[in-house]
């Protein structure tokens, strides 16, 4: 299956998850999986959150994203991922000036 973001509206969301700025956002789900393609303008940022049913992978493609997993602030960079483990919470930021996109990965259980 090919999953074609081209083909998938874009989101506009305020404040992800509690958090501030804008994301863009184009997400598959089929129930079994959740896959996204998103934008997060500079200066914005998720909110904190608990994966309490799933874990949650992000590459990051363009640009970098600082990450704040379970009190622990890391800064992940294009072509590296960061991974939220199944029970953890996390929340991200993009400190630079420019958007960074990345893609996401939230299996269901």
């Amino acid at each position: 299956m090919i999953v074609d973001f081209s083909k998938i509206d874009a989101q506009l969301i305020e404040g992800f998850k509690g958090g501030s700025g804008e994301l863009v956002m184009r997400s598959f789900d089929d129930g079994n999986c959740k896959i996204m393609l998103s934008t997060l303008r500079a200066g914005a940022r998720a909110g904190k959150h608990v994966h309490d049913d799933s874990c949650e992978v992000i590459l990051v493609l363009e640009g970098e994203l600082t990450f704040f997993e379970d009190g622990i602030e890391e800064v992940c960079r294009e072509g590296q991922a960061h991974y939220c483990q199944k029970g953890h919470s996390h929340w991200f930021e993009n400190r630079t000036k420019n958007d960074v996109r990345y893609f996401a990965i939230v299996p269901k259980t």
